[in-house]
């Protein structure tokens, strides 16, 4: 990074471990936390990575509000981690492996609210698009395995990011042109909801050809919303995937470039 260029300050969405007195360590306490690799993939281009904690919960003291946070921070990422709650998405639940984290979708819907509502850009990693597409009206499989016994493994427990499968771009879309109009890539996966009903005023970018199970999506207005299903900080050149550097850059030059106050 130039000298001469400021370092971005770029929010990242935390994970929970909710109260459990069976750890034997944080015994019944509420640990908010970030993946390492997500961290190093945000500051990649020599930018800061700030996890943003709920500012709710048992503990609370303060009056600190995501709004404060979307209006000093320059953008935010929502990583990937647990289930969404159906009931997020007017569902129940199918089974109880599958209920997710209601606690987290609450807090993570207020970030994409204030961040939208700041002009600031939002980008979503796996379950972070899944969230994006849940806050803006759309809906999950609860579990593709299930929902669509025809469609691909889109996750393996024993290979994890290892599990790797190939994904097709609208050749029309933004994220084909970032990627000098890439048609077809190898991606990683690691999920086992995906989006089902498409959000309104949201486009498919890119999605899987064995079974169209959307793999990247995009909000058509003025808001900056994008979000990939597959985990772009477990790319390495030498896996042969995707390079999603302009993937990174594009939002960077969007955070960079956000409406001033």
């Amino acid at each position: 990074m130039s000298s001469n260029t400021k370092r971005l300050k770029i929010g990242i969405s935390a994970c929970f471990f909710h109260p459990d007195n069976e750890r034997p360590i944080f015994k019944g306490k509420t640990l908010q936390y970030i993946e390492q690799s997500v961290a190093h993939w945000v500051m990649s281009q020599g930018d800061l990575a700030v996890m943003i904690p709920s500012p709710e919960g048992d503990t609370q003291v303060g009056d600190a509000q995501m709004t404060d946070y979307a209006d000093w921070l320059d953008g935010v990422v929502l990583m990937g981690g647990s289930d969404v709650w159906p009931g997020s998405y007017g569902e129940e639940v199918m089974d109880p492996r599958w209920t997710g984290d209601r606690v987290r979708d609450a807090y993570e819907k207020k970030l994409i609210e204030a961040f939208v509502a700041a002009g600031k850009p939002v980008l979503g990693v796996c379950r972070g698009m899944q969230m994006i597409n849940v806050a803006f009206g759309g809906t999950l499989y609860q579990d593709i395995a299930t929902q669509r016994p025809e469609a691909l493994m889109h996750r393996d427990g024993v290979q994890y990011d290892l599990n790797m499968h190939e994904v097709a771009f609208d050749p029309n879309s933004k994220l084909s042109k970032l990627l000098g109009g890439t048609q077809k890539a190898k991606v990683n996966s690691i999920h086992h909801q995906g989006v089902k009903d498409l959000a309104p005023n949201f486009v498919v970018e890119a999605y899987c050809p064995h079974d169209r199970i959307p793999e990247a999506i995009r909000h058509e207005g003025k808001a900056y919303v994008a979000a990939v299903q597959w985990h772009p900080e477990f790319h390495k050149p030498a896996l042969g995937t995707l390079d999603d550097s302009p993937i990174l850059t594009d939002f960077l030059n969007a955070a960079r470039h956000k409406p001033t106050a």
